[in-house]
């Protein structure tokens, strides 16, 4: 799911992206930047929840490994995959489609290479409330709580590796961690600092909003193979 959910966003985002930056594009249609909002939006929305459900299974791993085969049943991942989905997108369309009935009378300037919900309200004159305090709360929701219940997990699981007598086994335990930390990092510095710069960098070039949009949506899909086929020596072999 984490592979698909990468390769959709790079469907969704990387020919705009290419488009813009070659010079072949110089507009997009206000129905193509709602469609391409509601897949980025739902798209990372589903990626933070696959990462908290892989948490969740290394969290049973340590912390309740004779337990694993039992709780996580082929039933139970499937179930968890459907709710991914179910939640990924299903929440976001009200706050979406409302982008179409919105006037639209500022300048028509993105502040990236792809449509994102908070540059399209930005332009709109419109009464933005509800797509404004819906964001939020879609924000929260998902990629803070899940952020939050990742952290508990790896809190809980730190704090029973830290119980094993022997370094060595610790060490060994904690490795095998290491590759869903780094796809963690991966996804949500880019979300913070891009964040960052739409609050807080009025001020700033256009041109870094353009860079941390681009890295936004392309980092993490060019990174996740990487950090999850590093360890693996047949792949390792290969390259």
């Amino acid at each position: 799911m984490l592979a698909l959910t990468d390769l959709c966003m790079g469907f969704s985002t990387v020919p705009t992206v290419l488009g813009i930056l070659l010079g072949f594009i110089q507009e997009v249609s206000l129905d193509s930047c709602i469609a391409q909002s509601y897949f980025i939006h739902g798209l990372s929305f589903m990626e933070s929840s696959v990462l908290l459900a892989m948490a969740f299974d290394r969290y049973l791993t340590i912390c309740n490994p004779l337990r694993y085969s039992s709780i996580l049943t082929n039933d139970k991942i499937m179930k968890i995959g459907v709710a991914i989905l179910c939640r990924s997108s299903l929440l976001t369309p009200p706050v979406i489609i409302l982008l179409k009935f919105l006037n639209y009378c500022h300048p028509h300037i993105l502040s990236h290479s792809f449509c994102l919900h908070q540059d399209l309200i930005r332009i709109a004159c419109s009464d933005i409330r509800f797509n404004s305090n819906y964001a939020l709360t879609l924000v929260i929701s998902n990629l803070l709580l899940d952020a939050v219940l990742i952290l508990i997990s790896y809190i809980m699981i730190l704090h029973t590796v830290l119980a094993i007598a022997s370094w060595k086994e610790r060490l060994k335990s904690l490795q095998t961690y290491v590759s869903h930390i780094w796809a963690v990092l991966v996804f949500y510095i880019p979300i913070i600092g891009l964040t960052m710069v739409h609050r807080f960098g009025k001020c700033l070039s256009p041109l870094v909003h353009v860079l941390m949009g681009n890295i936004y949506v392309i980092f993490p899909p060019m990174m996740n193979p990487i950090i999850y086929s590093i360890k693996t020596q047949q792949i390792r072999r290969r390259v």
